[in-house]
């Protein structure tokens, strides 16, 4: 039951810790003490390192582990065209620590489409790994649920719903041309259809003026709009998770409000499910998925570095098969080991050490 396309048996999320030299060179660029060639040319040297140690560790799939971004949606959305970054106050907080309140608005009428720079981050792994280089970007709910209506000026969109097919139309530009650039492996980090399993973060929605019924509807036309355009032989999978940041989180609550939505109107491939804690819930919701798709069980934590015992995950991947067949389903950490340039609380070495045993235990249960 091996696989040969993606989602393989043994994956991951595609963050990876940032190594300590490339801290410093992020921090010296910071204060000026090094230009950004400078720094270029030290995130090639380190990135070109933990795509040998993905390949080493025997992941069939390899990301630059996201090390030219400070966050996981940010950087990406902060260069479509019509899209601003800045520093604001954030309006969901995360449980303890919290991030640099970075920020998005629209600036300007979307739709269009400049040259993106992360279509050269994807280009530089492809050119160095003989491995499926996968690239992760943000769900084009990234730019919306955060903020509602505040982000989106009424002086540019006074009708929110050209908003939504106009945000559709920027990412479907920007996947084409990650297809054309030879991407055949891409991921949508997806965190708002699990923020609408939490009933505090529905009811935020809904103070705001947004229904938390709609939105899931909403988001799945502009998934859908954005992997229109993409072809045959490409795989886009979800990721799904409840925040991540220094090992910390922002929602509860399984996926039940929105499992048939997610499975059966999206048209992804596969599916990066968080199932490492109970506030993911049960496995009850994977009765939804059609024959044809995948869903990587993320029972594996990046927020800690002790290693789960393989009995108990063979014991959850088991119990995973009382809704959807094995050969449907793939294991995997339940999010990136570093969703932000900070990195959760574990050790590079813990890092490795788990995505080993990912690797390892795949080949226990569904061979080589």
């Amino acid at each position: 039951m091996t696989r040969t396309k993606p989602p393989f048996r043994a994956d991951h999320v595609g963050s990876l810790l940032r190594s300590a030299p490339l801290k410093e060179a992020r921090a010296k660029r910071e204060t000026g003490e090094i230009t950004a060639d400078q720094l270029e040319a030290i995130e090639d040297r380190e990135i070109e390192a933990i795509i040998r140690k993905q390949e080493a560790v025997g992941l069939k799939s390899v990301t630059d582990g996201e090390y030219r971004r400070a966050f996981w949606n940010y950087d990406f959305l902060g260069k479509l065209d019509g899209v601003e970054a800045y520093l604001g106050e954030r309006k969901i907080a995360f449980q303890g620590v919290q991030p640099k309140p970075m920020m998005l608005r629209v600036i300007g009428k979307l739709g269009g489409y400049v040259p993106h720079p992360m279509i050269e981050h994807f280009k530089f792994v492809q050119s160095h790994t003989k491995a499926t280089p996968k690239m992760t970007i943000p769900s084009p709910s990234s730019l919306h649920f955060r903020y509602g209506r505040a982000a989106v000026p009424e002086a540019i969109y006074p009708a929110m719903d050209d908003f939504y097919r106009d945000l559709g139309t920027s990412f479907r530009k920007a996947v084409r041309a990650f297809a054309d650039a030879g991407c055949r492996y891409l991921q949508l980090d997806e965190v708002n259809f699990t923020y609408l399993c939490d009933a505090e973060l529905r009811k935020h929605v809904t103070q705001r003026g947004d229904d938390p019924e709609r939105l899931p509807h909403i988001y799945a036309t502009m998934i859908n709009t954005a992997i229109s355009d993409i072809p045959a032989d490409m795989t886009v999978s979800m990721h799904l998770c409840r925040g991540n940041f220094q090992s910390t989180f922002v929602a509860s609550g399984g996926y039940e409000p929105v499992a048939e939505i997610l499975f059966n109107e999206i048209k992804v491939n596969g599916y990066f499910m968080e199932y490492d804690s109970a506030r993911a819930g049960g496995f009850e919701p994977l009765r939804f998925v059609p024959k044809d798709k995948t869903v990587v069980l993320g029972l594996v934590t990046s927020k800690s570095g002790a290693l789960e015992s393989r009995d108990e995950l063979k014991r959850r991947i088991d119990e995973a098969t009382k809704y959807v067949s094995l050969d449907q389903l793939c294991l995997s950490p339940q999010c990136g080991f570093a969703s932000t340039e900070e990195g959760n609380i574990l050790t590079e070495e813990q890092q490795w050490a788990k995505l080993r045993m990912i690797v390892e235990l795949s080949e226990e249960v569904w061979g080589r």
